[in-house]
């Protein structure tokens, strides 16, 4: 297994780690970067996505021949790691959840004219959301729970229900809608696509959380009404959970890649830290606790990246990667969260201050045990796998043989 990046996606990497140090670092120090909700403000993500724009680094996800970079996973693998050394860094190049995952769903099984609809965003022009989930007694990580019903009405589907975690609804002006059109547990949902400018639907609320959150938020949105041409229908109708799997997986996997960034990061803010803090006479960074837990951490990162790194390869093999994507997912989402918490605990008070982005990310780790499938529907995933493949499970690809 040759583990060596081909060589443009090295270039694009290291040009992406040299951007985010000199140019996106230095503005997380700053307080009059972050906007209300912890984010990065509106004006100097303006300023620096233009910059990433001259650069030539804008939208590594989209096609080229719609204005992206067009990159494999395993480059974007190793480019969002390092993107996310900065808690603000994906957002400045394009590649931040949800549009990340709406631009690629919608070109890879979207008609000429829905690609040309989400142009806008991948031009960074608008933002999009994808509603899906729903309050109880509505679906969440099981879609067939769907309560939100779309009833056809010639050309037309009127659209009535609820939906709630919408990230990046407020503002947001391109959507994806998941609605029930039958009651066929496989075969009963259906996606759709919808502009903000549209009537029969508003935003009830955006949802307070403990961290910091996405531009546009997390918001619970009531639908009473909503008329979507036939021809904004993405996919055939009945092809709802497809179009989820299709895009919900990749986008489990461009999680991971963002995650393992924080996560590197929280250590090398710990390590800097313990390599000057002494207390009784000792520094932090030898003693034998601190040694321990970045030696740990160092362990489950590298397994992460791995973890990672060959659901990509699946990924541009053509595979669905299922299982690969529930491993990686499931492991990184853990290391976040232990990177997060134990680098809080060497940095001490420091830690805990907001002079140092980990506590930023220590609120934000939590989240990731949750969001597009949680811990307990990644291990039931593999433990189906391992009941219906046995030995399989851990086989081995191999060159001209299906793996």
């Amino acid at each position: 297994m040759d583990f060596t990046l081909p060589p443009e996606a090295e270039a694009y990497r290291r040009a992406v780690a040299a951007f985010v140090a000199e140019r996106i670092l230095p503005l997380e120090a700053d307080p009059a970067t972050y906007d209300a909700h912890g984010n990065i403000a509106e004006a100097p993500l303006a300023a620096v996505r233009a910059e990433v724009k001259a650069a030539g680094l804008w939208a590594p996800n989209a096609p080229r021949d719609r204005g992206g970079l067009g990159l494999s996973f395993v480059a974007l693998a190793a480019a969002y790691e390092e993107m996310n050394r900065s808690i603000f860094g994906p957002v400045c190049f394009n590649a931040a959840a949800p549009d990340d995952g709406n631009m690629r769903v919608i070109h890879q099984v979207g008609t000429a004219a829905q690609r040309d609809w989400i142009a806008p965003v991948v031009r960074g022009e608008m933002r999009s959301a994808f509603c899906m989930t729903e309050p109880h007694p509505g679906a969440g990580s099981d879609p067939t729970m769907m309560l939100t019903r779309a009833e056809k009405r010639g050309d037309v589907w009127r659209v009535t229900g609820r939906k709630w975690w919408t990230t990046g609804g407020d503002g947001a002006q391109r959507f994806i809608l998941i609605a029930r059109t039958a009651d066929d547990a496989r075969k009963g949902l259906t996606a759709f696509l919808f502009s903000a400018d549209q009537p029969g639907w508003e935003i009830v609320r955006r949802i307070p959380i403990m961290g910091p959150e996405e531009h546009g938020g997390h918001c619970e949105l009531a639908f009473d009404g909503l008329e979507i041409p036939d021809s904004m229908r993405l996919m055939g109708v009945g092809d709802g959970l497809k179009v989820t799997q299709i895009r919900l997986g990749p986008a489990r996997l461009t999680h991971c890649m963002r995650w393992l960034g924080l996560a590197k990061r929280c250590m090398e803010v710990a390590q800097a830290y313990a390599n000057e803090r002494k207390g009784f006479g000792v520094r932090l960074a030898d003693r034998e606790t601190v040694r321990v837990k970045l030696g740990g951490l160092a362990y489950m990162i590298e397994v992460g990246r791995l973890l990672t790194m060959k659901a990509a390869w699946e990924l541009d093999r053509g595979g669905r990667a299922k299982t690969a994507v529930s491993l990686a997912k499931m492991h990184v989402a853990e290391t976040l969260n232990r990177a997060a918490d134990d680098c809080l605990q060497i940095l001490g008070g420091k830690g805990y201050s907001k002079d140092t982005p980990v506590e930023w990310i220590y609120r934000y780790a939590r989240q990731a045990r949750l969001v597009d499938g949680a811990d307990e529907v990644h291990r039931m995933v593999l433990a189906d796998a391992y009941a219906r493949e046995g030995a399989g499970l851990w086989r081995w690809g191999a060159a001209g043989v299906d793996a």
